[in-house]
């Protein structure tokens, strides 16, 4: 409302011309909704200037206001609290201009586009399917890009895909050992299931070799590390980086399973990357930079050829760079992909999406590259976030040891076609739609409530997500927020487009249902700057839900089509599509489709 900063100024003026001082900037904050008003104005801080007490500083600023500015109707005075209500056409006037703001966003936003921010999600790896963690960070990140944009920016979504190593090697090993020549298409499995299957099989095999050499005597550490199987794929992984073409064709074959698999995941739950880039391509990169390190004295070298960086003086410890035989680490991998990413992207900013489990990790490569002189080190951040637990024997992992992300979605779906069928069993709702139409229904509401319910909690939290209480009609969930959209296009429907454009009448007073949900309206620019400046997707869902629950009260209250004025009409149905066009917008933000009928 950008009547906040124009009363800002009538304050001022208001202690100027009646104390005869002036003031440091005035600060306004949202009345508490347990009192009546728009605004509040504390006073306290003035006390000792002014030498009065709270109440009467606050008294007279509101008969100032009351006598002198066109914005105030009406103040109260609670101790120190001067309460602001503001006057019937400042409502009005507000959402004529947040409606034309709406119709051009996001072409209207503050920035210019010139800042570029790589935005890095998923990067999972090749030897399993993706989980339920996968899904909160894809989630996270898919929806901080897209706020990014709506803000202004020049965005690029990226992952770096884990597909070497000896993680991967393990299931190719397991693969050409026990799988008799299986293909996705002669199993029916999906690529990335039938690779994490022999990744389980390896596990389970290479278990029993460590059991048996125990039980000849060996300690649990020796028996992992002489164990065959794991000697072979140790065989295997050198191979690979030798170029062997035997080793080399079945890491592509297996890789291509997996990444079509990824795809088909990526494409279910609505996100996409710009670029793609692969360990196998990178895993080299960054020894340049260690050794530019070395000659500016930055890194140390150590007898056995090691090189490390002391980060001690910044609460960090020392850390390994390269090893002694010349060979890479994480930190030199990230340290190259962040240097060819600038120089593909130039980038001001580069978010990265990993759990918090990596949060140290990011504070080394951050510090390092600041020691480097990096352009862009000031500009890096990491989004971190915690873990995602189930309720336990809610759900059984098709591998046994994480939540599948497919299995998850799949569930969810159901849920939500059982919990709707359920509740519509006596009226003939579902008769209008067709199958398919249902079907589709049934999966924008499963998966608006997954990515919901993933995204609403502060991504520093550890959550608890319960898959039944994410499909919720009535709470804090998205089945809630896409009913009452399909609620309001019903409205609109039965309106017609020739009485929704006779809008904004002057005359009409409004009630206190409708001076909220009009403030709460135009408060969607700030909480979108919010949601981007504090990287949480979750100021913009829990701004949504709150808009949702007070159209609800709104609706509760007041008649629309019926109202008691041709006036009242006309501006509750201006509320109720500026609202329906802001629950739309906000909820595609967050990448959450909103149905028109449901």
């Amino acid at each position: 409302m950008n009547v906040q900063a124009q009363l800002e100024n009538a304050i001022s003026t208001a202690i100027r011309e009646l104390f005869d001082t002036e003031t440091a900037a005035v600060s306004l904050q949202p009345t508490r909704k347990e009192f009546k008003g728009t605004y509040t104005f504390v006073t306290f801080p003035l006390t000792k200037t002014l030498r009065r007490k709270p109440e009467e500083i606050a008294q007279a600023i509101g008969e100032w206001l009351q006598s002198n500015s066109p914005l105030v109707r009406a103040f109260n005075v609670v101790k120190g609290f001067l309460n602001i209500e503001l006057s019937n056409e400042v409502f009005v006037h507000a959402l004529a201009d947040y409606s034309r703001w709406l119709e051009a966003f996001p072409n209207n936003t503050r920035h210019s586009k010139q800042e570029k921010v790589v935005v890095e999600y998923s990067s999972p790896n090749t030897n399993k399917p993706l989980h339920l963690g996968h899904l909160r960070n894809n989630f996270l990140g898919y929806s901080m890009a897209t706020i990014l944009e709506a803000n202004g920016y020049d965005v690029h979504k990226t992952q770096i895909i884990n597909d070497r190593g000896i993680h991967i090697c393990k299931s190719m090993l397991a693969y050409q050992r026990f799988g008799k020549g299986e293909t996705p298409e002669s199993s029916g499995i999906k690529g990335d299931h039938l690779v994490g299957h022999y990744y389980v099989v390896f596990e389970k095999h290479y278990r029993e070799q460590v059991k048996a050499l125990m039980e000849q005597g060996m300690s649990k550490e020796e028996a992992e590390k002489e164990a065959p199987l794991m000697k072979e794929a140790q065989e295997m992984l050198r191979q690979w980086e030798a170029g062997n073409p035997e080793v080399r064709a079945l890491w592509e074959k297996m890789n291509r399973w997996v990444l079509d698999g990824f795809d088909e995941t990526y494409r279910k739950i609505g996100v996409s990357f710009d670029s793609v880039y692969y360990e196998s391509d990178t895993y080299l990169l960054g020894k340049d930079i260690v050794e530019e390190g070395l000659q500016k004295g930055i890194f140390f070298k150590k007898e056995d050829g090691s090189v490390w960086v002391d980060l001690s003086d910044e609460g960090l410890d020392q850390k390994l760079l390269l090893r002694g035989d010349g060979t890479s680490v994480y930190i030199t991998q990230d340290l190259g992909t962040a240097e060819k990413r600038y120089q593909e992207h130039h980038m001001q900013r580069m978010i990265y999406v990993v759990g918090n489990e990596q949060d140290y990790h990011f504070k080394v490569l951050f510090a390092i590259l600041k020691r480097l002189g990096r352009p862009y080190a000031d500009g890096l951040f990491h989004l971190s976030y915690g873990m995602v637990d189930l309720p336990s024997g809610k759900m059984k992992s098709r591998e046994g040891t994480v939540v599948d992300a497919d299995d998850l979605v799949a569930e969810v779906i159901d849920i939500a076609r059982q919990i709707t069928e359920e509740k519509l069993k006596n009226s003939d709702m579902l008769d209008s739609f067709t199958p398919d139409e249902l079907n589709k229904l049934y999966e924008i509401i499963g998966l608006g409530a997954l990515k919901y319910f993933l995204v609403r909690v502060d991504p520093k939290k550890r959550m608890l997500f319960n898959p039944q209480e994410s499909i919720d009609f009535e709470g804090d969930a998205a089945p809630f927020i896409q009913y009452t959209h399909a609620r309001i296009c019903s409205v609109l429907r039965k309106a017609g487009e020739s009485q929704i454009k006779a809008a904004f009448p002057e005359n009409h007073a409004l009630s206190e249902q409708e001076e909220q949900l009009v403030f709460t309206l135009t408060q969607f620019p700030e909480k979108l700057d919010e949601a981007a400046r504090t990287y949480a997707p979750s100021v913009l869902a829990q701004y949504i839900y709150e808009l949702t629950r007070l159209y609800n009260s709104f609706y509760a209250h007041h008649s629309i089509l019926k109202a008691e004025t041709s006036e009242a009409a006309s501006f509750r149905l201006a509320i109720s599509q500026a609202t329906a066009q802001t629950i739309r917008k906000g909820m595609q933000l967050l990448g959450i489709e909103v149905p028109e009928r449901m």
